[in-house]
């Protein structure tokens, strides 16, 4: 089953989001609400039973995820909303899933939420517009994806507290 590890931005900043700007150009395609998550660790194809054992041990306080200031490129295909103040929460959930799933990813932590992902560069004007939020983290998720037609399908499988 293919797994990631993540957190979902609460209502009040999914409106601030919904209310931006989206631009129509050939090959982008937006992401809707219900896609909307700052993934701290994807596991690939892993069992879930192991990974949510393993997010049983996590050890992990709260944290606040700040938004913004602009919206940016991540490399040059993806539309995304920087996030900041997930950096340790990361850290503390790869060090406790480290055995799950696919090997973690050898390179720094970069907090986003994915707006629109394009087939060809993103055209200028896509990105730039002003977003700033914040929300409170207070549990991390167990998320199941599938790939269909319409896009990607995330299902929550379990929710874990943190301190």
């Amino acid at each position: 089953m293919r797994l990631f590890v993540a957190v979902w931005p609460s209502d009040e900043v999914a409106a601030a989001l919904a209310a931006l700007p989206r631009p129509e150009a050939p090959g982008l395609r937006w992401t809707r609400p219900d896609q909307w998550h700052v993934t701290l660790r994807f596991l690939g194809e892993a069992d879930p039973d192991e990974a949510a054992g393993a997010l049983e041990g996590l050890v992990a306080e709260s944290a606040v995820a700040e938004l913004g200031p602009v919206t940016r490129l991540l490399g040059n295909r993806i539309v995304m909303v920087p996030v900041a103040g997930l950096d340790d929460l990361a850290s503390a959930v790869v060090a406790a899933t480290a055995e799950v799933g696919e090997p973690p990813e050898d390179r720094a932590f970069v907090g986003h939420l994915t707006l629109a992902r394009a087939k060809e560069p993103v055209p200028p004007g896509t990105v730039g517009t002003p977003i700033v939020g914040t929300f409170p983290v207070e549990q991390v998720c167990l998320v199941r994806s599938r790939t269909l037609p319409e896009g990607a399908a995330y299902e929550t499988m379990e929710r874990f507290s943190l301190g």
